[in-house]
């Protein structure tokens, strides 16, 4: 008898997921538990209705449910675990072990290399050569650098939810780039009215985006699918410069850190109306999901501290100091969890922090002008770009 359409959907959808659950450890007893999940993973695929060809959603409550500790991708599992740092005044990549705190390699890549970004299908590692107008691939398996693919202006790069498209954020260029995200050809050039897009993150169900562009102090809706400019408002606060984009677990709110407002702005992604605003620190630059998706790390570039805030409770739960201060810019967490890794922007140097404590665990020299650092791998199915942005 054959499968009616609805049967062959379901049982694909269960194929999908079963692939992304594979993992290659488990929490330890002193970190962070999985929110819990829905009963039926059928009602969790039909709570939200996602960009055609993007993985279903696994729980509408926690769009970080994939990011677990430990929770590798089969792609990724055996890869050796690195910190990858890209030096803009240096023009090289450090990598570091994180179990040693040891630098063990530097590659010398493109001119001003920006961020270390994951490639969607998490098998390349994309360094945005900005002024070298060039990508450079590592290959993640090897930490080996490949032949530069020559991209116009990638301050940064993200990819769409379905794997199409690499969108690169040409900054100078005022254009938001969208490329084949296999090839880096161009399939469409965006030009924006605003000045210096940088960072960005998707809806929950991948139908848009919200950018920001840092030298005008605005921020961007734009339709994932028609490539198009939706909304666009300026911040309400003279000389705004916003930085990195997070949205929260549940997918309801868009967290945009500012770094001459010093804090954080909330906005609700869907109406695009004006958003609130909470203080952080000096600086505030960076933005970073704790495994659990309990909490969000927001580094305060300009005070040498690292903000707490905690999604249930709606605040901000505690402060770290770096000892003698610092420069913590952009990073990531830990396949389990435990450390936050961040480069010390104007300190050439990366910090490794206890997330349990606040503690700084190692002050690691690199090369100058350390900036957005990838931790890889990560858990996750897939990467939306930047320095891992994982579902």
């Amino acid at each position: 008898m054959p499968l009616s359409t609805v049967t062959r959907a379901l049982i694909a959808g269960l194929a999908l997921a079963a692939l992304a659950g594979c993992s290659s450890g488990s929490p330890h007893k002193d970190q962070a538990l999985p929110s819990k999940a829905p009963a039926n993973r059928a009602d969790r695929q039909n709570a939200v209705q996602v960009l055609p060809g993007m993985p279903p959603v696994l729980d509408p409550n926690d769009i970080y449910a994939a990011d677990r500790p430990g929770r590798l991708s089969e792609v990724v599992k055996d890869f050796p675990s690195r910190v990858y740092v890209p030096n803009t005044n240096s023009d090289t990549v450090t990598v570091i072990d994180p179990k040693t705190y040891k630098v063990i390699d530097t590659i010398p890549v493109g001119r001003q290399p920006q961020h270390v970004v994951p490639s969607w299908d998490l098998k390349t590692l994309w360094v945005n050569n900005d002024l070298g107008n060039s990508l450079t691939p590592i290959d993640p398996r090897t930490g080996e650098a490949g032949k530069p693919v020559a991209v116009h202006d990638p301050y940064n790069l993200y990819f769409t939810p379905d794997g199409k498209y690499a969108v690169v954020m040409a900054s100078k260029d005022r254009r938001l780039v969208f490329r084949d995200a296999h090839t880096m050809k161009v399939v469409k050039a965006l030009p924006v009215s605003c000045y210096g897009v940088n960072h960005a993150d998707f809806s929950i169900d991948g139908r848009y985006f919200v950018v920001s562009c840092e030298f005008s102090g605005e921020l961007l809706k734009v339709d994932t699918a028609k490539m198009e400019v939706t909304g666009q408002q300026k911040l309400p606060f003279h000389g705004a410069m916003p930085q990195d984009v997070k949205i929260s677990p549940d997918g309801k709110r868009f967290y945009i850190a500012d770094m001459v407002a010093d804090g954080v702005w909330i906005l609700n992604g869907d109406t695009f109306a004006k958003p609130s605003f909470l203080a952080t620190g000096r600086g505030a630059h960076g933005l970073y999901v704790s495994r659990d998706s309990r909490v969000m790390y927001i580094s305060n570039r300009g005070e040498g501290t690292i903000s707490v805030f905690d999604f249930p409770k709606n605040k901000l739960s505690a402060k770290w100091r770096l000892p003698g201060g610092g420069s913590p810019d952009m990073g990531g967490v830990s396949t389990d969890g435990t450390v936050l890794w961040l480069s010390g922007r104007y300190n050439s140097v990366v910090y490794a922090i206890d997330t349990r404590t606040g503690k700084q665990l190692a002050r690691i020299k690199v090369g100058s002008g350390p900036h957005g650092l990838a931790v890889y791998p990560q858990p996750g199915r897939y990467s939306l770009g930047h320095t891992g942005v994982y579902r």
